[in-house]
């Protein structure tokens, strides 16, 4: 089993439920996970840069942090 996915991969893969979403504002790469509080309104818009992750290792690994809320 491969631990490391490709963010083509992770995004692809229904498997995957955390979000990787970079805000706008400034530009920070933050993950949600499911039950978080945005994690509802979180939306992945792959153009941007945003992906899934299939665990919070895969997103940490790619830079990303986790949200506060």
């Amino acid at each position: 089993m491969t631990l490391y996915r490709t963010p083509l991969q992770s995004a692809l893969s229904p498997n995957c439920t955390i979000r990787g979403n970079i805000s706008t504002g400034s530009g920070e790469r933050i993950y949600h996970l499911p039950g978080q509080r945005y994690y509802g309104e979180a939306s992945i818009k792959p153009w941007r840069g945003e992906r899934w992750f299939c665990s919070e290792a895969e997103a940490i690994a790619a830079g990303w942090r986790r949200a506060r809320v």
